[in-house]
Formats: structure tokens, C-alpha cells, sequence
């Protein structure tokens, strides 16, 4: 084993950005998490001023007229000086582990962060984009509602999820995100506002929105699906050995197998091993008055991080609790899933869950904007972060996929619908025959959830992120799956328009004038960086 090829810089800014990279914990304990207080903090009073002072549903007209006029203004630049236009949020308030270069753009001010009205009869919220799901949650969950789709991590906004895809536990009965937004209000590149649903005039908008990533149109509101909840889960924690047995077990819960089978309200699975799973399954419930004891709040700051506390039931045996709802929404949020143990190797031990656990988790937003070149580079040449949508009858496929390939654990499932709404009629195919649910119009497939550093990098073993990647790629492809856009992307623009259906897509972008008005969805998502020439440079030499 030689030393790795990274280069080294002489001057003090090079110097400054080595020891960054090589103190990332550090950097994440002493400045991300403090930061992170005092801006969650503020945003904390930003929002109570907002709902104490300024009424939203009156204020929101006002502020689209705003974006239009902002994009009016670039209308009438000569169309040789025009720039393509994007939105003005900095690239380190995503959740996208990419750089999209911004400073080359028009950029649009959306500033939208409020929740706009609640519709009890129709069973629906409207919010602007910029609400996140920790406010909507928030929000919600005392009304007696939550959403359809309601990702685990606070951070992440509504808009951003309806631009991009999202899915959750609940998604094996209603499907990816997209399916539970009613309607999306745009301003479209010549200024004018329209209202997409599935059967209006702009539904060939409607069907396109989800994964155009900001490449059509800005959006200025969502209207989405609210479901009635109970004030708890009994959450059952079910331990399963062998691949087989809990890959089966998963798609009988889930109903792949059968279209009435009745399903739990939540479903999902954490895979520790090749050989070990914890499936959990929830239901809405009242706590009886004599199992009060057993009410477990699972976002405390002291309480073990959720994939931990799951794994023990492979040690104790099956068992169940009774979540509060929200606790389980945000069940992943101080961890981040498990990504924060790659940032603060001992962020689960008790002693820092009880002195420093309140502060966590660490603002996404606050680690991008620590991110140097050198901890731009590890994000894809000496970590996984990838979420695959693939096919439920390959599971043990996948699996076997990613440990040949990344060999790290654990490993999400998350079962969910991709519904057969017809050829050409957004981003996905329709599922292949051998992928439907008998007697239903839509096939069960599930989110492959890889994070963490693989195995032949924590033994400093050669590791080709880019050929690993590109196979992992390519095995999707092969299966009719998509990898989420947030995360790097390593196809050619050829490969990806056989991945994904561009058809509709590029009709709506020359319909509705976005060609030479905003990037192309390729354009948009591929990283900043030349990854296959970053990613020889990090290579461990044999």
C-alpha cells in the first residue's frame, strides 16, 4: 500500500483547507453544532414573528407577484445577454450533496416559507416552498394530521422534495411524494402563474414537475395530501435472520405479493447485516391507560440514536413500544439516519447524548457551507450517500448488489409504489410487467438507502468510487430502477436519457419556453466537479 495521490498544497489557504479535512469532528463538535443552535434559534423567532404579525394567505398573491416581476425584468433583457435562471438560495442550504454552479445563472429570490391554510374538507394543506418538514409537522400533528409523505429529516423543504423525489414509511399505500401534491402553482419563464393538477389543462406540467429539479418552472405553493392520525404508534420491532426470510417478509408486510393484502400504516426495515434485519411495523393506536410505561420518546437528546436502539431487538428479541407521532416522524433526525457517526465517531455514547445530544443534529446547511474541496472530493471517493428506488421482487439482488460493491452497513428499505399512469407521462417508466402487483395498476419497489464509508476504505483497502458507483449505475438501470438526483451522479447524458424518460419532459420544456429560460435537468444535477477525474486522484494505489 502506497499513500494516497490526493495532492498537497504548499500555501496557507491549502494548508488551512488539510487540516479542515483532517478535523472534520472536531470542526462538526465546535463550530457546525453551535452554529447550528443559534441558527435554529433564530429561525425559531423568525417564524413566531411571521405567525404573530403577518397573515399569511393575505401576503402570499403579494409575493408571487414579486417573483413574476423579477422575471419579468429578465424577459425584457436582450435575449443575447440573458442568462439561464435558477432560484437565489445558496447551494449550502440543500440537501443536494452537489455545487450547482449558481454564479453562472439569473438568480430568481423566492422568498416562501409560510404555511398557508389548512383544508380539512378536501383532506389537504397549501404551504409555500420553503416551509420545511420540521415546521409542517410541527403544524400539523396537534390538528390531528400529518402528511402522506413525510420525510424523516427537519431540513429538508417541501419544495425542494416536490422538485426533487422523496418517499417515506407510508409510501407502500400512497407511493413516491409526488403522489401526494395535489396541485403545484408555478410562474412559468414568461412571467405568468398557472395552477397544475392531474386533469387540468397543465397536467402534462403536473406530471413533469417531480425530478425536473427546478428545470421548468419556479414554484411558488404546493397544495399536498394530509392523512387523520392518532396521537401514537405501537411500533413493533420484529428481528429476522436470513436474507431470504426477511426480504420475504418485507413484501408480504408491504402487499407486493398480493393487492388486498392489508398493510400496516408504516413500514420499514433496517438491514444490519447480510444475514440480520429489524423489521418495524406501525399502526395508529391509543395507549392503554395500563401500558403507559411503555410510551417511548424517541427524539429526547439523551435516548439512544433510533438504527441503534432497533438493532438491540436482535439481541432481546421482538418486541413493540408506543411512539408518540411525531417522535416517529423525526425518529431519524438527530442522526441523520446514520450518517452523523461518520462525522462524530462517538456521538452515540451516553456521555455525549446526555451532555451535548441537544444539540444535535447537525444543520445540513451548516455542513455544506464547511465543505472544502478536500471534503467535496470524500463525499463521493471515500463515502456512500445514494438512494436507489428498485424493484421489491430483487431485493436479496440489491443487497448482495451493495455489499459486493460498497460492503457497509446498515442499509434502509423502504417499500413503496411506482404507479403505471402510461407511457410518456413523466420522468419514470411504468413499472415492467414482471414488476406489478396483480390486479393493481402499480408496481412495489423500494428505496435502497446507502450512507456511510465502505468497508475497503475503513481498512484503507483500494476503493474505485467511480467504477463502484458506475456498475452500481448500471445495475439499476438494469433492473429499471433510478437513483435520487440529490446525490452525485455519475452517468453521461446519454446514459441517463436511457434511464430516465425524457420524452414528456423536453415537451413541456419547449411548450412552456424553459429551453433557453432554465438549465437542463442533466445540466442541473450532474456534480460541479469532474468526479471520474477526482475520483483517480483518491484511488488508494495497489
Amino acid at each position: 500500500m502506497g499513500s494516497s495521490n490526493k495532492p498537497h498544497g504548499g500555501d496557507w489557504k491549502q494548508r488551512i483547507f488539510r487540516w479542515m479535512d483532517d478535523n472534520r469532528g472536531f470542526i462538526v463538535v465546535v463550530v457546525v453544532l453551535p452554529l447550528s443552535l443559534v441558527f435554529g434559534l433564530f429561525m425559531k423567532l423568525r417564524h413566531w414573528l411571521i405567525r404573530k404579525f403577518v397573515s399569511a394567505p393575505e401576503k402570499h398573491d403579494e409575493r408571487v407577484r414579486a417573483v413574476q416581476s423579477q422575471v419579468m425584468r429578465w424577459n425584457k433583457q436582450p435575449a443575447t445577454e440573458r442568462k439561464l435562471m435558477c432560484t437565489a438560495r445558496p447551494n449550502w442550504q440543500s440537501l443536494s450533496t452537489t455545487f450547482f454552479r449558481k454564479d453562472q445563472c439569473h438568480q430568481i429570490s423566492l422568498p416562501l416559507y409560510d404555511i398557508l391554510e389548512l383544508h380539512e374538507n378536501r383532506m389537504t394543506v397549501v404551504v409555500e416552498p420553503m416551509v420545511s418538514v420540521g415546521e409542517v409537522t410541527a403544524f400539523l400533528v396537534p390538528r390531528g394530521y400529518t402528511l402522506a409523505v413525510c420525510l424523516e429529516v427537519a431540513e429538508a423543504t417541501l419544495g425542494g422534495l416536490a422538485m426533487g423525489v422523496g418517499m417515506t414509511t407510508f409510501s407502500h399505500k400512497v407511493g413516491l411524494y409526488q403522489e401526494s401534491i395535489v396541485a403545484y402553482e408555478v410562474v412559468l419563464a414568461d412571467g405568468s402563474v398557472v395552477r397544475a393538477t392531474r386533469d387540468n389543462q397543465y397536467s402534462d406540467l403536473y406530471h413533469t414537475l417531480p425530478w425536473s429539479h427546478g428545470t421548468l418552472a419556479f414554484l411558488v405553493s404546493l397544495e399536498l395530501q394530509v392523512i387523520k392520525i392518532k396521537s401514537h404508534l405501537k411500533l413493533e420491532y420484529i428481528p429476522v435472520r436470513g436474507q431470504h426470510q426477511y426480504c420475504q417478509m418485507i413484501r408480504e408486510l408491504c402487499g407486493a405479493l398480493d393487492g388486498t393484502t392489508s398493510t400496516p400504516d408504516y413500514l420499514e426495515a433496517t438491514i444490519y447485516s447480510k444475514d440480520e434485519a429489524v423489521i418495524m411495523v406501525g399502526n395508529f393506536c391509543d395507549v392503554p391507560q395500563t401500558e403507559k410505561h411503555k410510551i417511548n420518546r424517541l427524539t429526547q437528546w439523551h435516548k439512544q440514536w433510533f438504527y441503534k436502539h432497533a438493532e438491540g431487538y436482535l439481541r432481546t428479541g421482538r418486541g413493540f413500544e408506543y411512539v408518540p407521532l411525531e417522535d416517529y416522524l423525526l425518529r431519524h433526525n438527530r442522526s441523520i439516519f446514520w450518517v452523523v457517526e461518520t462525522m462524530i465517531p462517538f456521538g452515540n455514547h451516553p456521555l455525549f447524548r446526555w451532555l451535548l445530544g441537544w444539540l444535535l443534529p447537525p444543520k445540513i446547511a451548516f455542513l455544506k457551507y464547511t465543505t472544502t474541496p478536500g471534503v467535496r472530493a470524500m463525499t463521493f471517493t471515500k463515502q456512500v450517500f445514494q438512494d436507489i428506488v428498485l424493484p421489491m421482487n430483487r431485493l436479496e439482488d440489491q443487497i448482495n448488489k451493495s455489499e459486493e460493491l460498497f460492503d457497509l452497513y446498515p442499509i434502509l428499505v423502504y417499500p413503496c409504489r411506482i404507479y403505471d399512469h402510461g407511457q410518456h407521462r413523466g420522468q419514470l417508466r411504468p413499472p415492467r410487467k414482471d414488476q406489478l402487483v396483480p390486479g393493481t395498476n402499480y408496481g412495489m419497489f423500494n428505496d435502497l438507502g446507502v450512507y456511510g464509508v465502505p468497508r475497503p476504505v475503513l481498512e484503507k483497502k483500494r476503493f474505485d468510487a467511480v467504477v463502484a458507483m458506475r456498475e452500481m449505475e448500471r445495475f439499476t438501470a438494469d433492473l429499471g430502477g433510478y437513483p435520487f438526483l440529490y446525490a452525485d451522479t455519475f452517468m453521461t447524458r446519454e446514459e441517463f436519457e436511457q434511464m430516465f424518460d425524457l420524452t414528456a419532459y423536453e415537451k413541456a420544456r419547449q411548450k412552456y419556453n424553459a429551453v433557453d429560460a432554465f438549465p437542463h435537468l442533466h445540466d442541473k444535477i450532474k456534480p460541479e466537479i469532474d468526479v471520474i477525474e477526482v475520483g483517480k486522484q483518491y484511488v488508494e494505489p495497489l
